[in-house]
């Protein structure tokens, strides 16, 4: 019964049922029919389960990340951090994507939301793209990749459910992605300048004046510096061990208030009320997707669904390393059909004991998740990031395919190996600020 209901969660998937819909299709047919015996399971074991699953300090943070995110899409705080980014690379060939994406890299280490980065920033640097002489597909495609930086660079929602399912430490989940999002950082401006190398549309600033970059350096850095503070408090109190992420999340809300309300004047009594209620919204709906998967987590358990998943490894290999590349491949899987937040509630349960089986770190295992997820957003057919990036950017998809490859190719791909078969590179830090062993 267990394979039936995983290919009625699939086929649910690809007929773009609803996530939470699916999960819970899968759900009721192991409820009902699932089981050593086939007479299912009992309501009273799995709904309690369920809640008492999400009664979680941790989960707080991730409403309160998309709060921020919303109330600086408004404020502009997002347009002073690019001004900042565009003094140094602004004027080189390749240096408006740098921009953007460096932009993305602080910007959604803030939020931890790509979709908040990519609305946010987009709204930004769309236009600016346009006018510098950037194709609408390659455009489209740096901003879509970019955004999901936030994903790797903490603090990031993703990460926050992995530790919460898995038992392990925020902190030092977050701190195993540092590197990789950094990797990702400097390879998508690598292919950026690569891409554009040879489009003789884009423009280039010719001023040269003595001087003119530290005088305008000097006027845009004391207008950002309330926004480039944010990721300082932020960032810092988490690492620096003063405040819990969840903490971090909530003075990222009350201080981005002030700041885009009375300094920057781009958040408004209105704007800050919209915010709340899109927050409001997108969080009942996280929730609710949670509920769902967290209850379909446990019938795979129940069915013993690890161990089955185990067995079909090592029928292909025993190597440890070969079983690792074959859950790379079904984390890529899971991400090209459903969004990054469902394929860690669903599979984290389910992988994380054969990631133990297998003796692999699991704070190294977080990484790999963490890139994976990121992957599964701008890889179709479900690739929810890319099509938002193609109608923010006014781009048709099939404009922005090629480009996305090849930043898959050699900036995605690289980073995944690297952080899967090189796991001191992701432990580096945990180990050195946490003790986490190698």
């Amino acid at each position: 019964m267990i394979y039936i209901a995983m290919l009625v969660l699939i086929a649910a998937l690809i007929m773009g049922v609803p996530v939470p819909m699916s999960f819970m299709a899968s759900s009721a047919l192991l409820l009902w029919f699932g089981g050593p015996t086939g007479a299912g399971y009992p309501t009273s074991q799995l709904l309690p389960y369920g809640f008492t699953q999400m009664n979680s300090v941790a989960l707080i943070s991730i409403a309160l990340f998309i709060m921020a995110g919303g109330i600086m899409e408004r404020g502009k705080i997002g347009e002073k951090l690019i001004d900042v980014v565009d003094v140094f690379v602004g004027k080189m060939k390749g240096g408006l994507g740098i921009v953007a994406t460096v932009s993305c890299a602080v910007f959604g280490s803030i939020t931890g939301s790509a979709c908040a980065t990519l609305s946010c920033i987009g709204a930004i640097m769309f236009p600016r793209l346009e006018a510098g002489g950037y194709p609408r597909g390659i455009a489209a495609a740096v901003m879509s990749n970019a955004s999901l930086l936030g994903m790797l660079i903490p603090p990031n929602s993703t990460l926050i459910i992995f530790a919460w399912i898995s038992g392990q430490s925020v902190l030092a989940c977050f701190l195993a992605t540092v590197l990789p999002g950094l990797m990702m950082t400097t390879l998508i401006c690598i292919v950026n300048c690569w891409l554009v190398k040879d489009v003789s549309s884009i423009k280039v600033s010719t001023d040269d004046r003595k001087g003119h970059k530290m005088e305008l350096l000097r006027k845009r850095g004391r207008s950002a510096l309330p926004a480039l503070l944010l990721p300082v408090i932020v960032l810092g109190g988490i690492y620096g061990g003063m405040f819990t992420p969840t903490e971090a999340a909530a003075i990222a809300v009350i201080y981005s208030i002030p700041v885009g309300m009375f300094i920057y004047k781009g958040l408004t009594l209105k704007g800050l009320y919209e915010s709340l209620v899109e927050s409001a919204v997108t969080t009942g709906v996280i929730m609710v997707m949670l509920f769902s998967v967290m209850m379909l987590s446990r019938l795979y358990i129940l069915e013993d669904v690890p161990n089955k998943m185990l067995v079909v490894f090592r029928a292909v290999s025993d190597n440890r390393w070969t079983i690792l590349f074959m859950i790379n491949i079904f984390l890529v899987i899971m991400g090209m059909l459903m969004d990054d937040i469902s394929v860690v509630t669903l599979t984290t349960p389910i992988l994380m004991p054969i990631i133990m089986q297998l003796d692999f770190n699991p704070i190294h295992y977080a990484a790999i998740v963490g890139v994976n997820t990121g992957l599964g957003c701008i890889t179709p057919p479900a690739a929810p990031v890319l099509y938002l990036g193609g109608r923010l950017g006014n781009a048709p998809i099939n404009e922005m395919m090629k480009p996305t490859l090849w930043i898959i190719a050699f900036a995605w791909i690289p980073t995944l190996a690297i952080t899967t078969y090189y796991p001191k590179f992701a432990l580096l830090l945990p180990h050195y600020l946490l003790g986490v062993p190698w």
